[in-house]
């Protein structure tokens, strides 16, 4: 029988030891689930701390099923949640930026707040998903690309599943998810729906050691670079540690309306992303530019935005995304 274990009073602030241990008893199914979620709820009501969340991240990690990534290898993810119903921005990027010569560890899931999710939308597209998650070494080595489901990589998340529908809100769980991935990458592009949530998140990712990194979130509350207007970002490690605002004027695009981004069902998305590879011009195109040059600021690629954003449209132009995502759904 497996011994019940008591959770710390989330009152105040916990050191990271011990919310360590009260995640991984969590995460181990030593704790009751009326528990866990008065737990997490009190977590929530109180704002999780920067050592919380990487402490929680620590014990997530310390549980994923790992897949070995080629050194230099980022992620471009977000913690969802804006409510902004957009396009696949981050899956598309990944296979723009795996196309400029990048290796993309893509870590991501089904929709949850959104029609379509990184999964439903690359499924759409014709990868099977299985076969990927199988591959998924290989499809890095080989083709600098793999998508890490977080349903099969995260089992000890997916036993939370019925605690985190009973909470019904935003939790710790959002934040973490985007801090573990699979591949442990140390370079990331990670997106926040909550603009006064960036310093915390970036004081996380700095306690769990990540190299180099952008934690970003557009004006309105996206978890993305907004194309329609301004976007904070907070950066860490190689590319310097510092605050800065950008717009789509610093990539040389246009700014648009959100609702030129709006997006549909996977079957919508998925079709969306495949006239942007083929070359589609438009506010789409604009966005993925914009985040992409971010994740190559990221992963050393460049030092400039301009150079970013004409380094993706090249990889979109000379048909080099396009061919990526036909071999790796051929893979």
């Amino acid at each position: 029988m497996t011994e019940v274990a008591l959770l710390p009073d989330p009152a105040t602030p916990l050191e990271f030891e011990t919310a360590e241990a009260a995640f991984a008893d969590i995460l181990d199914g030593r704790v009751p689930e009326e528990a866990i979620i008065r737990f997490i709820t009190d977590l929530t009501l109180r704002e999780e701390t920067a050592t919380e969340i990487a402490a929680a991240a620590r014990a997530l990690r310390e549980r994923m099923i790992e897949v070995k990534a080629p050194a230099g290898a980022i992620d471009v993810c977000g913690t969802g949640g804006d409510g902004a119903h957009s396009l696949n921005i981050s899956t598309a990027v990944a296979i723009v930026v795996a196309a400029a010569g990048v290796p993309v560890a893509k870590h991501g899931n089904r929709a949850a707040s959104s029609k379509a999710g990184a999964a439903d939308t690359l499924e759409a597209l014709g990868l099977n998903l299985d076969r990927a998650a199988a591959t998924a070494e290989e499809s890095l080595e080989e083709l600098g690309l793999a998508f890490l489901f977080a349903q099969t990589h995260h089992p000890a998340l997916g036993k939370l599943a019925p605690v985190r529908k009973a909470i019904g809100r935003r939790t710790i769980f959002n934040i973490v998810g985007p801090l573990c991935n699979p591949g442990r990458v140390t370079r990331q592009l990670m997106g926040v729906a909550r603009t006064d949530y960036l310093g915390t998140v970036a004081r996380a990712l700095d306690l769990l050691g990540t190299e180099s990194a952008m934690i970003v979130a557009g004006d309105e509350g996206l978890d993305e670079l907004s194309i329609a207007g301004g976007s904070r970002i907070i950066r860490l490690g190689a590319i310097g540690d510092r605050e800065e605002h950008v717009v789509p004027g610093d990539v040389g695009v246009e700014p648009h309306p959100l609702t030129a981004i709006r997006g549909g069902d996977s079957a919508y998305n998925a079709a969306a992303l495949a006239r942007l590879l083929q070359g589609e011009a438009g506010p789409y195109r604009d966005a993925v530019l914009l985040n992409a040059s971010a994740a190559l600021i990221v992963a050393g690629r460049t030092t400039d935005w301009q150079e970013g954003a004409d380094i993706a449209g090249e990889a979109i132009d000379d048909g080099s995304a396009e061919r990526l995502l036909q071999r790796w759904i051929a893979f």
